[in-house]
């Protein structure tokens, strides 16, 4: 194995392996775990941890000349996502037919856009640093859930309907989003 780990034990029953973005591995363990079943553990899922460990790294890298953004571009975005949002939401809501509730914009980890029962949308603003039609396809997908509160067939039919190179802005955002993320968050 080529990677160092911090074995945690307590009253759990089984083993697990967590890998923290920082790229600490942490092995959880139950309090009678031997030293030799944690590492047969570690090895029946060492090239799987090697592979998320090397993934992290090259992230870490592309990450590692981006500039955060200061407090004030931040507060500049946040004020700027909210006016574009507004328009985007609007402008979609009605060629829809979908009445929204009440449009939010935060600043989240992990999440681009939120819909919930009563039309809330909720769109993060580092949103904002993608491509329009990526922004469009974030609007689009969380309008759907005024329709469907799944991710079913019918769900996905009513994106590709109004988006219909929703996949490309999905690649899109799973293969940069953590740029985005970046930006404000830190690698």
């Amino acid at each position: 194995m080529n990677f160092e780990y911090t074995t945690v034990r307590s009253d759990r029953r089984t083993l697990s392996v967590k890998i923290d973005p920082d790229r600490t591995v942490t092995v959880r363990a139950p309090r009678y775990a031997t030293d030799a079943e944690i590492e047969g553990f570690l090895l029946r899922y060492a090239a799987r941890i090697e592979k998320q460990l090397a993934f992290l790294e090259e992230r870490a890298e592309k990450t590692a000349g981006l500039q955060k953004l200061s407090d004030a571009e931040y507060r500049e975005l946040s004020e700027r996502a909210m006016s574009v949002f507004s328009g985007k939401v609007g402008y979609y809501s009605r060629l829809m037919g979908v009445k929204v509730g009440r449009l939010t914009v935060r600043c989240q980890h992990s999440r681009w856009g939120s819909c919930n029962s009563k039309g809330d949308i909720s769109l993060n603003c580092l949103l904002l640093l993608a491509p329009d039609d990526v922004i469009d396809s974030v609007v689009v997908h969380e309008l759907c859930h005024l329709k469907e509160m799944n991710h079913s067939k019918r769900f996905y039919a009513e994106v590709y309907r109004y988006c219909p190179d929703y996949d490309k802005s999905r690649k899109w955002l799973s293969d940069n989003g953590y740029l985005l993320m970046a930006r404000r968050f830190g690698p």
